[in-house]
């Protein structure tokens, strides 16, 4: 598929004048006149310049003309052809190459040099992935200069398929005062999601929000990080969230999980001031238990014996 140029007509001129030539200004139009006359091309001519350059600059369009993107169908795993158009409309040749992004894109020649007044077309190829899923898939066709300016032209692919939408809502948690998730679009077609979300808590109702649009496209296949703000959420409180997620066609999923709130500082505080009091109330303990035991050795120490020492006081005893 080589690439090949055609040269741009040559811009238009007027045709000769039939009328006899107007006199001149200097023969109708007094001197101050003739001056206001002679720097009106001063005045004219710089507003005209950026347009004149853009004429002169380079341009990326579809091949053919009418089209302002490019637009191909096909089953996974087909290639798909199509054209693309440089046009350098400038006096000087212009070097640049062709490049894509989000699709799997082959040019007959990425890089090239385009002639002054000329137009260079380049056939490209769009290969869909067999595991494509189907429904819509976008992409776009770059082309820079050497001095780093770029032009570009979106491509849309649409894969053969049933269409089916369908969601998932994942590792929902909560965390300080926001509410966080993801969402994966596990069908064919592209979502727009609406989200509803509702928290009860050991007295009643916490947050009950309606389904609203969330400002996002989730492209089959894709999963998407999400928050949702909770700045009123309770300081003590056994809670239970859950969060529903719907998209044209059906798609419908909902999730659920569990949070405590404990105020952790009044907790700590509480739990010191127990600490303290136990502890002295252990050293109170001690301190009677060790006055006792000595009151009891020393009255040990001064009282005398009373059973007999030797045998003879034995023997006396017992007569």
């Amino acid at each position: 598929m080589p690439s090949f140029t055609r040269a741009l007509p040559p811009p238009a001129t007027d045709p000769p004048a039939t009328n006899p030539p107007a006199p001149t200004a200097r023969s109708v139009l007094p001197p101050l006149c003739l001056a206001a006359v002679l720097a009106l091309p001063a005045l004219v001519l710089p507003a005209a310049g950026p347009a004149a350059a853009a004429a002169r600059g380079w341009a990326v369009v579809p091949a053919g003309g009418g089209r302002p993107s490019f637009y191909a169908e096909g089953a996974p795993g087909t290639v798909l052809q199509d054209t693309v158009s440089v046009v350098n409309r400038g006096g000087e040749p212009v070097t640049v190459r062709l490049g894509a992004t989000g699709l799997r894109v082959t040019f007959a020649d990425p890089g090239l040099r385009v002639p002054a007044r000329t137009r260079a077309d380049v056939p490209f190829t769009v290969r869909v992935p067999a595991g494509a899923a189907p429904g819509d898939h976008a992409g776009t066709i770059v082309v820079r200069d050497a001095d780093g300016r770029s032009r570009s032209v979106p491509v849309r692919l649409r894969v053969g398929g049933p269409a089916l939408s369908a969601l998932t809502v994942e590792h929902l948690a909560v965390h300080g005062d926001r509410i966080t998730y993801e969402l994966v679009n596990r069908g064919t077609t592209v979502l727009v999601p609406r989200l509803a979300v509702r928290a009860e808590g050991v007295f009643g109702t916490l947050l009950d929000r309606a389904p609203r649009t969330l400002p996002v496209d989730l492209p089959p296949g894709r999963r998407l990080a999400l928050s949702e703000p909770w700045s009123g959420r309770p300081a003590l409180d056994a809670v239970e969230v859950r969060l529903t997620v719907t998209a044209a066609g059906g798609a419908r999923d909902t999730a659920d999980t569990s949070a405590r709130f404990v105020p952790w500082g009044a907790v700590a505080g509480a739990g010191a001031a127990v600490a303290v009091l136990a502890a002295l109330t252990v050293v109170r303990q001690r301190g009677r238990r060790t006055s006792d035991g000595g009151a009891v050795s020393e009255t040990r120490r001064e009282s005398p014996r009373e059973y007999p020492r030797s045998e003879d006081e034995l023997t006396g005893v017992v007569t």
